[in-house]
């Protein structure tokens, strides 16, 4: 039998899951594979060309809109029967004169390419500035890496999320604007539908045990996070991130995160493929 092939994104889900024996209990065969080994990307490499790539993984997360585009293009399957939300935020240094939304303008925000940071950024900061006065850079990299130039103050701000968004706070970086964004996640390869349920069934219950004690769980933060940082993070000083909505995706939520993305040009014109929810989603349950 195939082994499941699971990509942890950032949050506590997968490995309180795998510790507490949610997986074992389903009987589900499985291993963890990472998408990004580097966080140091080069210049507009992000979340969207790993699945241009083909990640080599049957589930794995991106934010909904890279997953929406994703799928519309068939690299994948969007599942469409839950999806997350994670907490994220602009960050600047303590000492910078940015300190609020409007002080952005112009500024090079450190954000991942056509990832979550890049979408949700766009998405808050346009309430207080025209879209062509939102500069964003794409060169700093992916998630830890943008948290790293933004400690070591290589960059001016930097968007970020998970356990990163924690950390920036308990070193007193400056929160300028919250952009918390919704997550989905893609199916590829061709896994048994049997085995992408007992997965979820165990995410279910690992975000039960989230919820009723967190500070039990912010531990497993230290397993994806740089070994740089591994004395100064005081995780019991953290919150539990992302939390997963086991509520359906909907078409309206689809077509109008398509229409979002489209408007404001984030792919090139023709390239976002066809939008169709039907083609593009999975669901394994009842509607």
């Amino acid at each position: 039998m195939a082994r499941f092939v699971i990509t942890p994104h950032f949050r506590l889900h997968e490995w309180v899951a795998e510790e507490k024996g949610y997986f074992a209990d389903e009987g589900l065969e499985y291993e963890f594979k990472e998408v990004f080994t580097d966080h140091a990307t080069p210049n507009k490499v992000g979340a969207y060309t790993s699945f241009e790539q083909g990640r080599e993984t049957n589930v794995s997360c991106a934010c909904h809109w890279t997953v929406n585009v994703a799928a519309s293009q068939g690299l994948g399957k969007m599942y469409a029967d839950a999806y997350s939300v994670s907490p994220s935020a602009v960050f600047v240094p303590p000492e910078s004169p940015i300190r609020e939304p409007n002080d952005l303008r112009g500024v090079p925000i450190s954000v991942g390419h056509q990832s979550g940071s890049h979408y949700s950024t766009i998405q808050a900061l346009e309430q207080y500035l025209p879209l062509a006065e939102i500069k964003l850079s794409f060169a700093d990299g992916i998630l830890f890496s943008r948290m790293e130039k933004l400690i070591d103050r290589k960059v001016p701000a930097a968007a970020v999320f998970s356990g990163p968004y924690y950390f920036l706070e308990q070193l007193g970086f400056r929160k300028i604007i919250d952009t918390t964004f919704m997550m989905a996640s893609m199916i590829t390869g061709d896994p048994d539908p049997e085995d992408v349920k007992k997965y979820f069934r165990a995410l279910r219950r690992a975000q039960r045990d989230i919820d009723l004690r967190p500070e039990r769980y912010t531990h497993y933060y230290r397993k994806e996070f740089p070994r740089r940082f591994s004395g100064e993070i005081d995780t019991r000083r953290w919150g539990p991130g992302e939390r997963i909505v086991f509520e359906r995706y909907t078409k309206e939520v689809f077509e109008e995160s398509f229409k979002w993305i489209a408007e404001r040009e984030i792919f090139e014109r023709g390239t976002m493929g066809a939008g169709r929810y039907e083609e593009a989603c999975v669901s394994l349950t009842e509607a």
